[in-house]
């Protein structure tokens, strides 16, 4: 089956060719760019104070061709004097002028080459420093989550995941679009820009040793590229796809996704029960926001539950996971809790309430 559009990513993808980097968090600085115009402009100021201090003293100064030094030739003899040249044509001629070149032109010709040599080390240095750290990062990089899409989705997904106790440094954020890279570097995420329907650009992400795979693309066929990829590239990822329309949920299912989250007909269903009752709809927001009021999470079994009924637990127990089989807790198959089993808890937040995550693939259809 081809969705529309599938053939049109595909010649883009063929035609252009996406530049894809990985960018890591860093802080605030100052543009590469501007630091350079910055440090042009100073050793701009230190070639005309030299001219200026040349031309001043004019008079202690001889120029082979006329015997005379004039504007021009202080610029010019400040200018292969500070860039080390020094042909010979114009030299100091009396004690005051050599005096001024032993105490004011040679610190200036010192401080205009460190301007000009210190841009270029600092911008070698700090390409090799970038190098270093990203080398870093992949070796370290493991059991991570890949956030496929910055948009509205795909932040909402990882401030979820974040609330429960995963840290920033363990998620990756790929994106085609620079300005949504550079927003997640600002909130400390790793980005990787580029297409998330080519294996490169997974590939830069680590997707083979991530634990999790969250994808929240713009377009439903573009999922479909993503899911099939990224299952391709890691086997045993959990993979969780928010799709538009419900009638491709099968197809995503079908591509390797564990769970398929409709955005339209969730946001439709909670219009609907908002209606009919505007305190659950609340209660339901509350529900799915992590880290305030009421949290749903998921949590192993302990000991001294083992052989209890849900009803009799001190959690509010909504299901049981047991095996692929997710129970109510009114579920007559229940019977006594099992330690091999999870469960499905409403709990008030606070700063400890983590979800345990669940290494086993979710039940599919």
């Amino acid at each position: 089956m081809k969705l529309p559009g599938q053939d049109a990513i595909a010649r883009q993808a063929d035609e252009h060719l996406v530049t894809h980097k990985v960018k890591l968090p860093r802080k605030l600085v100052e543009h590469p760019f501007r630091q350079v115009a910055k440090r042009l402009s100073v050793a701009l100021v230190v070639l005309v104070v030299t001219a200026f201090v040349v031309y001043f003293d004019r008079d202690g100064y001889t120029d082979n061709s006329d015997k005379s030094v004039d504007l021009l030739d202080s610029f010019y003899y400040a200018t292969v004097t500070l860039s080390t040249t020094g042909y010979g044509d114009i030299t100091p001629v009396s004690d005051s002028a050599r005096l001024t070149n032993i105490f004011v032109i040679t610190p200036l010709r010192v401080l205009f080459l460190i301007i000009l040599v210190g841009t270029t080390l600092e911008a070698l240095t700090e390409r090799t420093r970038e190098e270093w750290r990203l080398n870093r990062w992949r070796s370290a990089l493991r059991d991570h989550t890949v956030v496929v899409g910055f948009g509205t989705k795909g932040r909402s997904a990882i401030q979820t995941v974040c609330a429960t106790g995963l840290r920033k440094d363990q998620v990756v954020v790929v994106d085609p679009s620079g300005k949504a890279i550079e927003a997640a570097t600002a909130h400390g995420y790793a980005g990787v820009i580029g297409d998330a329907t080519r294996s490169d650009v997974l590939n830069r992400a680590e997707l083979y040793r991530a634990k999790q795979i969250i994808i929240a693309t713009q377009r439903d066929d573009t999922a479909v590229l993503v899911t099939l990829t990224a299952r391709q590239l890691n086997r045993g990822a959990k993979i969780v796809v928010a799709v538009r329309e419900e009638e491709n949920a099968p197809l995503l299912k079908q591509s390797g996704a564990d769970a398929v989250i409709t955005s339209a007909s969730a946001a439709g269903r909670l219009l609907g029960l908002s209606v009919l009752s505007p305190a659950a709809g609340m209660v339901m927001e509350d529900l799915i926001s992590q880290g305030s009021g009421l949290d749903l999470i998921e949590r192993p079994v302990i000991k001294a539950e083992v052989g209890r009924n849900p009803r009799e637990m001190d959690d509010l127990v909504v299901s049981v996971l047991r095996g692929h089989r997710v129970l109510g807790y009114d579920d007559p198959a229940v019977g006594g809790l099992e330690l091999t089993d999870r469960l499905i808890t409403i709990v008030r937040a606070t700063p400890a309430t983590h979800v345990t995550p669940d290494t086993r693939p979710l039940p599919r259809d």
